[in-house]
């Protein structure tokens, strides 16, 4: 499939275009319109977005640095498989980084902010589909970390986590959201209590809730992934008790 199927290229143009073709292409691969191995090129997107190659180019780079994207000798841009590891890895850095946060949350909880986070839970329940579902817990996990005064970790989360990203809407089948917003839940709750080691557990617990899904992912995707020889996907979601299982 090429880009001028998978994407849709509308660009504003007072606003800077090389965040805006970058957003466009890291959505169409992670949400699977650009799957492993199809081939984009610049020139091809610069003319469907009707830009110059430069703000391409630079797409390219950043989605490259990502993993998201790689360049072959004489067969071009493709995009890459899932990490199998970056994804391992991706998970392991944003729960040190996120129970952080929450930490920071219980020490001094803002009702304000409890209220925003309550609110928000209201929407994630009303959500028609996973997708919609996707975007309101993106925006629950960034209102965490603004909250907290981390905004800009917030902004490292996300450039860490976009194979993170495509495993979760490849298991969109059976993304299990009531039981994510019921986790949801129990961290507000553990948060506006200003109990800081249940609420360490209920992060991370609801961090590892992907590592369950990922042996089902794979076994249905599985040129989707780039696997460590040998190597066969485990689930690795059991509950953590107080905050002390690391």
């Amino acid at each position: 499939m090429g880009f001028e199927q998978a994407g849709n290229c509308a660009l504003d143009v007072s606003q800077p275009i090389t965040p805006q073709v970058y957003r466009i292409l890291r959505e169409a691969i992670i949400q699977g319109r650009l799957q492993p191995g199809n081939r984009i090129s610049e020139s091809e997107i610069a003319r469907s977005c009707d830009v110059s190659r430069q703000p391409v180019r630079e797409a390219f780079i950043k989605l490259a640095g990502q993993g998201l994207l790689a360049v072959l000798p004489q067969r071009g841009t493709i995009v890459s498989r899932i990490d199998y590891r970056a994804v391992l890895d991706a998970r392991f850095l944003r729960e040190a980084i996120e129970a952080d946060i929450v930490a920071i949350l219980c020490r001094s909880p803002d009702p304000a902010l409890i209220a925003d986070l309550r609110h928000q839970l209201s929407l994630q329940r009303a959500a028609k589909e996973p997708t919609e579902f996707i975007a309101l817990d993106e925006r629950f996990h960034r209102t965490l970390a603004e909250g907290a005064g981390k905004g800009g970790a917030w902004r490292l989360i996300e450039g860490l986590k976009s194979q993170m990203d495509r495993v979760r809407f490849l298991s969109l089948g059976q993304f299990p959201v009531d039981k994510l917003i019921d986790q949801h839940r129990a961290l507000v709750d553990r948060i506006e209590e200003g109990a800081p080691q249940p609420a360490d557990a209920a992060i991370r617990t609801h961090l590892r809730e992907i590592l369950g899904d990922l042996p089902t992912v794979v076994g249905a995707h599985p040129t989707f992934f780039d696997l460590p020889d040998g190597e066969i996907p485990t689930p690795v979601n059991a509950p953590i008790q107080g905050g002390e299982d690391r």
